[in-house]
């Protein structure tokens, strides 16, 4: 099995560690991990703005770096879905389906293509899962609490593995942070209180990190929790599974 490690650009630019983090936990799990030096943006920012039609170019050095492999992983769960639903080709679409068809999120892939039962992690902290709404509503990482069905969480599955870790109960416990990508820049105002609510319900269960599968959300919250002057820390949960 070779897997192709997508690391998204914020996560290169701003979270670096939690990109290794990816990294390592894959090869602890005796994954062969790749990483096309070549890749760039997938496209998101652009589509998600209103032009997907700009976002050709995206699309084919995607397709040209990743579809070699048999399994393509990346640490965040917008990223992942904006290429299972919008990656397309002119000229290689059966490539681009068959990238679509093989990118997972880091924790979908842990669970549903490696069934991970025992992980070699401790991490002795008050840790706050958020269910970011891409992962939970798009890839089904998590149940949503307004359906009456089984409640199941794969982040929550993975970290109860964690030695020594404490999931904190929450209030809400797949309400928005109201990052939402450009969402937070043409509607500052309402971003900005969704993740003020977010970021309390943590403090309010006595949470010391709050982790998640989208970096971006906890970059949302990051910034709240700094300028309320907070002790609290975010951390990718790919950093959580492999810690200790």
């Amino acid at each position: 099995m070779t897997v192709g490690l997508f690391i998204p650009c914020y996560v290169d630019q701003f979270y670096p560690n939690a990109g290794i983090a990816t990294l390592q936990l894959l090869e602890k799990l005796g994954v062969d991990v790749h990483y096309p030096a070549g890749q760039t943006c997938c496209g998101q920012p652009m589509a998600n703005s209103g032009f997907e039609h700009l976002t050709h170019g995206c699309n084919d050095l995607f397709i040209k770096n990743f579809s070699g492999y048999d399994y393509i992983v990346a640490p965040s769960g917008s990223c992942v879905l904006h290429v299972k639903d919008h990656l397309h080709s002119g000229q290689e679409e059966d490539k681009a389906l068959s990238v679509r068809g093989k990118i997972y999120e880091l924790i979908e892939f842990l669970t549903d293509v490696l069934k991970v039962e025992n992980l070699e992690a401790r991490f002795p902290h008050k840790v706050g899962l958020h269910q970011s709404c891409h992962g939970q509503r798009g890839l089904k990482l998590s149940q949503m609490t307004e359906l009456v069905a089984p409640g199941f969480s794969k982040p929550g599955y993975l970290l109860n593995m964690v030695k020594d870790l404490e999931l904190v109960p929450l209030d809400r416990m797949d309400e928005c942070c109201g990052f939402g990508g450009t969402f937070c820049v043409a509607e500052e105002a309402v971003s900005v209180k969704m993740g003020k609510d977010r970021v309390e319900d943590h403090l309010k269960h006595g949470a010391e990190f709050i982790t998640a599968a989208d970096m971006s959300c906890l970059m949302h919250m990051e910034g709240i929790l700094r300028r309320k002057k907070s002790g609290v820390k975010v951390m990718h949960i790919a950093e959580i599974l492999n810690a200790g």
